[in-house]
């Protein structure tokens, strides 16, 4: 696969493709650089009740170490996938693992909440690694292996979430919490040090230079509008403070979208992202975030809680886990599956399959609660729904935006996703909080929670799949300028008007 690039006076000059001798261990690697990242936001589930003594502190202030993790890797994921589209995806994907790294060995040495909240927003930081690993496979694999590569990488977030429930439910019940970040760091070293071995540095470059006005304004918004919803149950829905800081997103964001259409080189394109095709797929992408985020808060509450109170499972930590573990296995498998209907069919397609079956999941999951291996069948039937829908979304973004956007296209895709798992995490914990039942001395979910859970997850769905039914079935192909350096994707970009139009063989297909 060979690249060109329109030269200062219209010339074609080639641009080297892949590596051949390395392009067999890239997907694995960058796939393992996912799950690695992904680890990061379950790492903390099987001790999320022991936090508040763990810490010495009360729980109110104990969540901010999951919420700090979900703030940053919101905020990181369009910067770090627009600095990779400027500077390099793989020096990039270098550095958020660095800062990884740095953030488990500061959760590792720590007791401090406030040092614990630093360290795990460092932690966070590393979730930009999904977009750039996505645009690293745009970049340096042939076509016809591209479909299932980026399937993978995209399903790795919920591969890495679904392994690491059952792996961080064993080491947290024998041996210190704090090994779960030395554990992470490990991981982190290795994917390292992998992707130094194996991964190339695609040549590709974007024009122009980092929007940092518009990552300050992103970055403010977004924590304006997640703080609020992460913590809104905490404060109160109707705080001052909670409608304070919905209203202030609202502000900053539009000031924000403002500036953005008028900057020559704005962080998002948003004309880009109004285009049909990206925005519903951005839609979308928020509605399976709600449902994947809905499964992994119910299913390990059920599984735990006591038969005593006439529907727990009374299982253990470690068997919660590994019940719920099917669920990212099967996101896995499913990659080499979504490959081939989306070659036949597309993958709109695949979406709606995806999204139909996570429906079918959930409304099964209605009636299958009564026993683990009931959870087990949930678990795999949602796996493989959620796995189609999110290895579907990167093609659909990659099909509609320049090669120099996609590091920040798939950025601000996965930066939907994230907001569906917030949302998700609001509202069903807003759920089972008000249907809670009194058990003793605590109050615990019960199963009219459950269940309304499960319906809202479905809901989302549907709509997700009423969403997906607009876009569009083809898309025809566009002549797309590739560069070797941010230099000459500039000289390109000025001498485009003037050159010859590319030729019909030339014309870069998008993915199917």
């Amino acid at each position: 696969m060979r690249r060109t690039t329109i030269g200062q006076q219209g010339s074609r000059t080639a641009l080297p493709g892949p590596r051949g001798d390395k392009g067999g261990g890239v997907v694995p690697v960058l796939a393992f650089a996912g799950i690695t990242v992904a680890v990061m936001q379950t790492l903390l589930v099987p001790v999320i009740k022991d936090l508040p003594s763990l810490l010495g502190t009360d729980p109110a202030n104990a969540t901010w170490v999951m919420t700090a993790t979900l703030l940053a890797g919101a905020v990181a994921t369009p910067i770090m996938g627009r600095l990779g589209d400027l500077h390099g995806k793989r020096r990039m994907l270098l550095a958020s693992l660095a800062v990884m790294v740095v953030g488990s060995l500061i959760c590792a040495s720590t007791d401090e909440l406030v040092v614990m909240i630093a360290g795990r927003a460092l932690q966070g930081f590393a979730m930009g690694a999904i977009p750039l690993g996505i645009g690293i496979m745009r970049d340096v694999l042939p076509r016809e292996k591209l479909g299932s590569a980026m399937a993978l990488m995209s399903s790795s977030i919920g591969v890495g979430g679904g392994l690491a429930l059952p792996a961080a439910a064993l080491v947290a019940q024998h041996a210190d919490w704090h090994a779960l970040f030395l554990g992470s760091a490990a991981l982190g070293v290795l994917a390292m040090t992998l992707t130094v071995l194996v991964v190339p540095e695609p040549p590709l470059r974007a024009p122009g230079r980092f929007d940092l006005v518009g990552a300050l304004g992103l970055s403010l918004g977004l924590v304006c509008l997640l703080l609020p919803v992460t913590k809104g149950g905490d404060w109160g829905w109707s705080s001052p403070l909670t409608l304070g800081l919905i209203g202030a997103s609202v502000v900053v964001l539009v000031l924000w979208g403002l500036f953005e259409l008028r900057s020559p080189a704005p962080l998002v394109d948003l004309r880009t992202s109004a285009r049909r095709e990206v925005l519903l797929t951005n839609l979308v992408s928020i509605m399976v975030g709600v449902a994947f985020y809905a499964v992994s808060l119910v299913l390990p509450q059920l599984l735990q809680l006591p038969a005593s109170t006439g529907y727990g499972l009374g299982q253990s930590m470690v068997v919660a886990g590994l019940c719920v573990a099917p669920l990212g296995l099967t996101m896995m498998f499913v990659a080499p599956l979504y490959a081939r209907i989306s070659a036949r069919r597309g993958p709109k397609v695949s979406l709606m399959l995806g999204m139909l079956i996570i429906a079918i999941g959930y409304g099964a999951g209605l009636g299958l609660m009564s026993a683990a291996w009931q959870t087990v069948v949930i678990a795999v039937v949602l796996g493989a729904g959620i796995g189609l829908a999110y290895s579907s979304l990167p093609a659909l973004i990659i099909g509609a935006v320049d090669a120099s956007e996609t590091g920040a296209a798939n950025g601000l895709n996965t930066l939907m996703r994230s907001i569906g798992t917030s949302l998700s995490s609001a509202v069903i914990g807003m759920v089972l909080a008000n249907t809670s039942v009194r058990m003793g001395a605590v109050d615990v979910p019960s199963m009219e929670g459950f269940r309304t859970s499960f319906m809202i997850a479905t809901g989302a769905v549907l709509i997700g799949l009423v969403l997906a039914a607009f876009l569009p079935a083809q898309r025809p192909a566009r002549p797309v300028l590739l560069a070797s350096s941010a230099g000459d994707a500039l000289t390109a970009a000025e001498s485009a008007p003037a050159a010859a139009p590319v030729s019909a063989p030339e014309r870069r297909t998008p993915a199917p």
